[in-house]
């Protein structure tokens, strides 16, 4: 995969998930200590939602502040600090994405982090074909619909986001990818035939690559496990990171980690997953759906 900016899609997507590891071992060094989020602010000269933002690793890390927090907590071995302080350089490496800022929501950009991440991604979707595996043409034609009303030029930048994103997929470290799409997301029309066609055709092609698993879930079954509406799953190589569910709304986005409730998503995933047929079946659906287009 090419580099962006020196950086791959691989390391700035790490660098999210490093932010949240350190995130997490500064809370989890600060309750130990019985220190309120307020203390530990003051000490660092900030308020307490800014140490609330830095333990959820939302916000970038200054060494100073690391080190302050650290000598707070009582943290005094020197090798403890150091690997402390060498996460912190690591999670602020700029992900290739911050220059897409101009079309990229905020709320969006840890997601793309994170899907750079990860080692496994599993998605359901009912509206449309998934951002990963969209054709250039259809990924235009949907944001075309999404946007109506925004200059060509800025389309043309959250298109070429999209394709950027896409190459993930095949990158040295490319994760598995499970993709469960309703059959709806298959026939409602984004631009014309020929948009539909070439999309059809693409996702019977990339359903062939080892990484990738495409199951469609047909109209025929019924009512199905799926019925809260799209999501994505993401699992990471790191042991100590859990799962973590992104849900997608028109102006923000939720990402659910806690146990109880991934675990309410992954029996949902597992049921479509059993329920809709295999993946070469499904790609004889998406052939029968390409010959009635």
């Amino acid at each position: 995969m090419g580099r962006v900016g020196d950086v791959t899609a691989a390391e700035s997507g790490g660098s999210v998930v490093r932010r949240i590891l350190l995130g997490s071992q500064l809370r989890r060094l600060r309750e130990t200590r019985g220190i309120t989020r307020e203390a530990a602010g003051y000490s660092i000269r900030a308020s307490e939602s800014k140490i609330s933002r830095m333990e959820l690793g939302r916000v970038s890390f200054k060494a100073r502040d690391i080190e302050d927090l650290l000598t707070l907590y009582g943290v005094a071995d020197e090798g403890e600090r150091a690997a402390l302080l060498g996460l912190a350089k690591e999670a602020n490496v700029a992900g290739w994405w911050h220059s897409f800022g101009d079309v990229l929501p905020g709320w969006f950009q840890t997601y793309i982090g994170l899907e750079g991440a990860a080692s496994l991604i599993r998605i359901y979707e009912v509206q449309f074909v998934h951002g990963l595996l969209q054709t250039e043409a259809y990924a235009h034609a949907v944001v075309t619909r999404g946007q109506p009303d925004a200059p060509c030029a800025e389309v043309e930048r959250r298109v070429a986001l999209r394709l950027e994103r896409q190459k993930v997929l095949v990158s040295e470290r490319a994760p598995r990818f499970h993709a469960v799409l309703d059959e709806a997301a298959l026939r409602r029309p984004y631009g014309d035939r020929s948009v539909m066609q070439g999309q059809l055709k693409h996702l019977i092609e990339i359903s062939e690559q080892p990484n990738i698993t495409l199951q469609v879930m047909p109209f025929s079954f019924g009512g199905h496990a799926g019925e809260s509406g799209a999501f994505t799953m993401l699992s990471f190589p790191e042991s100590d990171l859990s799962d973590v569910v992104f849900l997608e709304q028109l102006t923000s986005a939720l990402y659910l980690d806690k146990r109880e409730e991934v675990a309410q998503y992954e029996r949902v995933m597992a049921r479509l997953q059993e329920d809709s047929p295999g993946p070469e079946e499904s790609r004889d659906l998406l052939r029968g759906l390409l010959q009635l287009i």
